[in-house]
Formats: C-alpha cells, sequence, structure tokens
C-alpha cells in the first residue's frame, strides 16, 4: 500500500506499477516464502487489487490463491492424547457412525462418513480430539469460507459480511480486503489543495490507542497534512443516530440498530423476518457525512476506520450520495508512510465534535447506553430499555435466532460483528487490550457532556 500510494503522488504509478514486487523484494533471497518469485508474484496480486480503483468492488474480501497454501486441511482429528478409555462418549455421541477403535483402542475418524459437527470432540474428557480447520474457518462464524479442490480458500459473497474476520486471522496474508487507497488520493489531489472543493475526513473514535507512537491531536493534524481540509469525529454522527433510534425505539417498540453494516448484512441474509425491524436511521459514518454533505454540497467525505464492511457499506444507494470513499486505519499508516511523515513531531490539533456517549460507540455496549441516555435527555419516561448488546457475529447469530421466534426478553439489539466492537475491527492498526482501553480515556475526556449538547451544534 505505501509504495502503491507514494508512486500515486508522483503521478508515475502507471510507468513504475510493475517494479513495486521487485522494490520490495530485491534481489534473490526469500525473506518470507518458498523463493522471491513466489514472494513477488504475490505482491503482484495485492498491487492488482489496489489497483481496481474506480470500478465496483464486487466482494470486499479478497483471497489470494498462490499466497493459499501453508495451512493444513484436516478437519476433526484424534491426537495422541486418546487414551482408550472404556466409557467410548465419542463414538455413542457419533450420529453419523463416523468413530471406530483400532486395535489399541484408539478412537479412529472416518473421514468419508464424518460431518465435521463437532460433537465428538465436545464430549472427549482428555480433549484427545481437535479440529484443523484453517485459522479463517475458524474466524468466519457464518461459515461463509470453504476449500476448493486445490485446498484453496474460496468465499462465498452471498454469506459474506465483509465483516473482515478472516483477513485479521489469516497468519499468511492469503485474504486481504480490497482497497480504496488510490480512490482517495484522487479526490485529494483534485481538489487542488481544496480549492476546487473540500476534502472532510470522517475519523472513527476507535482511532483513538491505534498509533500508540503519537497522540491522537498528532494523528488529526497528520490527516491534514495529507491534504484533508477538516476532520470531523464519526462519533457525532453516533450522537445524532442514538437520539434518533431513542425515538423510533419507543415509537415501535422493537428495534434492531442499524450501527454495523456487517451486523445489518448478516440480518438481510439469514433472518429476512427480521429486516423490518432494522432501524431507518443511517450508520453514524452516513449520518455525520449527510450532515458535512447538507453544510457543503460540493465537498468530498472521505471515512477513516477500522472497519472493512464500511468499504461495502459505501457502495449502498443509500449511503454513496455522503460517502465517497473510505479507507481503513492500516491504509492511513499506509498514507502517511508514502509521504515520509513523522507524525509524532506535529502539533496537536483539537478534535471535539462528540459527547462521551457517541464516542463509546467504538465498543461493545456504547450504543446501547447512548439510547438510554438519549431516552433521559428527551424525556420519554413511558418506554422501559431493554437492551441486548451482542458482542461477535456468534451472539449476533444466537440473539437474532431468538428474536425470530420471539424468544428474546429485549427490545433492543445492538449488534457488532467484531468482538469487542469496532476495536476489534479487521482494519485496525492493534488489537491489543490496552489500545481498547485506552478508548475509554477518549469517552471520559469528551468536553460534551450530553447527547443533547452534541447535536446542537449540527443545528446552527
Amino acid at each position: 500500500m505505501r509504495q502503491v500510494a507514494r508512486l500515486a503522488w508522483e503521478d508515475t504509478l502507471n510507468e513504475k506499477v510493475l517494479d513495486i514486487p521487485e522494490i520490495i523484494v530485491p534481489g534473490k533471497k526469500a525473506t518470507m516464502r518458498c523463493c522471491v518469485y513466489k514472494e513477488r508474484a504475490i505482491l503482484a496480486r495485492r498491487v492488482k487489487l489496489a489497483l481496481s480503483t474506480g470500478k465496483k468492488r464486487q466482494n470486499i474480501i479478497n483471497v489470494i490463491d498462490i499466497a493459499c497454501d501453508e495451512c493444513p486441511v484436516g478437519g476433526y482429528d484424534v491426537t495422541n492424547a486418546c487414551r482408550g478409555c472404556l466409557a467410548h462418549r465419542c463414538e455413542d455421541v457419533c450420529k453419523f457412525g463416523a468413530i471406530t477403535f483400532d486395535s489399541q483402542q484408539k478412537a479412529v475418524i472416518d473421514k468419508e462418513k464424518c460431518k465435521e459437527c463437532g460433537a465428538c470432540a465436545k464430549v472427549c474428557p482428555f480433549g484427545a480430539i481437535t479440529n484443523r480447520n484453517r485459522p479463517c474457518q475458524n474466524a468466519c462464524k457464518i461459515k461463509a469460507i470453504s476449500m476448493d479442490e486445490n485446498k484453496v480458500a474460496c468465499i462465498d459473497s452471498e454469506k459474506c459480511t465483509s465483516c473482515g474476520a478472516c483477513v485479521y486471522q489469516c497468519p499468511f496474508g492469503a485474504i486481504t480486503d480490497s482497497s480504496y487507497i488510490l480512490d482517495v488520493i484522487d479526490i485529494i489531489k483534485k481538489s487542488e489543495n481544496n480549492t476546487k472543493y473540500k476534502v472532510h475526513a470522517v475519523i472513527a473514535p476507535a482511532f483513538f490507542g491505534q498509533f500508540v507512537y503519537a497522540t491522537p491531536g498528532q494523528v488529526i493534524t497528520g490527516i491534514k497534512k495529507l491534504g484533508f481540509a477538516d476532520v470531523t469525529e464519526a462519533a457525532l454522527g453516533a450522537d445524532m443516530v442514538a437520539q434518533d433510534e431513542a425515538k423510533e425505539l419507543a415509537e415501535k417498540g422493537f428495534l434492531i440498530s442499524s450501527c454495523c453494516p456487517a451486523f445489518v448484512t448478516l440480518v438481510n441474509n439469514n433472518f429476512p423476518s427480521l429486516k423490518d425491524k432494522i432501524s431507518q436511521s443511517l450508520s453514524p459514518m452516513a449520518t455525520v457525512a449527510k450532515y458535512i454533505k447538507q453544510k457543503d454540497p460540493d465537498s468530498k467525505v472521505v471515512f477513516i476506520g477500522p472497519c472493512t464492511a464500511k468499504k461495502e457499506e459505501v457502495q449502498k444507494d443509500k449511503v454513496k450520495p455522503y460517502v465517497d470513499s473510505a479507507i481503513t486505519f492500516e491504509e492511513l499508516q499506509a498514507l502517511f508512510d508514502s509521504r515520509e511523515m513523522e507524525i509524532s513531531s506535529f502539533e496537536e490539533s483539537e478534535l471535539e465534535n462528540a459527547s462521551g456517549f457517541g464516542r463509546g460507540f467504538a465498543k461493545c455496549g456504547g450504543l446501547s447506553g447512548a439510547v438510554a441516555q438519549s431516552l433521559k435527555e428527551q424525556g420519554i419516561k413511558d418506554f422501559e430499555l431493554k437492551a441486548v448488546s451482542c458482542d461477535g457475529t456468534e451472539e449476533c447469530r444466537a440473539t437474532l435466532l431468538k428474536a425470530s421466534k420471539n424468544a428474546l426478553n429485549a427490545n433492543f439489539i445492538e449488534g457488532m460483528a467484531c468482538t469487542g466492537g469496532c476495536v476489534g475491527g479487521a482494519g485496525c492498526l492493534t488489537h491489543t487490550t490496552s489500545s481498547r482501553n485506552t478508548v475509554d480515556n477518549y469517552v471520559k475526556n469528551a468536553t460534551k457532556k450530553t447527547i443533547k449538547e452534541a447535536v446542537k451544534q449540527t443545528k446552527e
């Protein structure tokens, strides 16, 4: 990404694009793969994904097939920990007759009969049966990833929610998200230093704690030095959404949040009976972008955040008019590097658009807390909030299943596809606990103490 961006700034990308793999892996000595030629071939595929600017991405999450060749494919296997116990619980629980015992009384799994249900592994008292699925398969909780005849990962675009969990978990970098980095560079350059139109950055609250070598204020300064006229907190959009969703919830009596695009896709794909329960509010990103475009119709808006699913969201008809492009924190770092920026040396910039409740959307439970606060601020006393916050896709699926069967004792579902919330997004630079906890300080330090106070500025 850094090399592609650097050449794009210099207007030499067309002439030098084929040189990028050799620039990154020079000489004849391999650095990570079996040979430099394979390394360069993989890099060429990555460059190709970055060059798809101006085209609608059919799939945000992509598999680089030649990089996907090192993980074992075995499913459930019996390890040496098997003691050949007398209980034979694994055999008893298997409904498909896939487990027998050899002459040493050790369990054996017949791969032809095994359905990969995992029942045997759950009952083994020694934990001797393990699942050797690939990391990407384990990461994908909606089973959108399978293996083809060449043992290469394949993504079912009809099931995929673009959450990016597989991107983060793949240890070989064989799965990656499409990039809009060239779109963003093009937008900035064509603005001619913001004289033809202004370029606005909308940054997600999860950025706090991501760029650990610099202060948040220096990160904001760096974004402006890249060529953005202004930076606005997506958390301001979160405040606006919390206010709207509180009203909508009180009116309808039951609501599913619309903030996480991967969660919304999960509802649409797997629980169509609940589609009409999804909030009519745009996501915080789109809401604040709409506000910016209303003030400055000729402006361009770029979202910067931890979310790969946002790249799919910006293609949707109801969002396209407001958000022109989206990049991740990783891509923002690549842009800084491509301009040789040492942002730790920059002066501080203030960013005080949102309340602490809006900023809290970065972590699971923050949205529910903001809706509760907004109900209180708006004086809606005759409605009792019963919220359930779903942390990760598995919890989202379980909760939606209950809701679809009218077995959920709640009237508001907050769904976060990434574990921990947006702070666990695939496009983050770091996934450490400390970086997540740093977001708490960002919430506490908000100068606007109420949602109404934050939203008021959008009316002025």
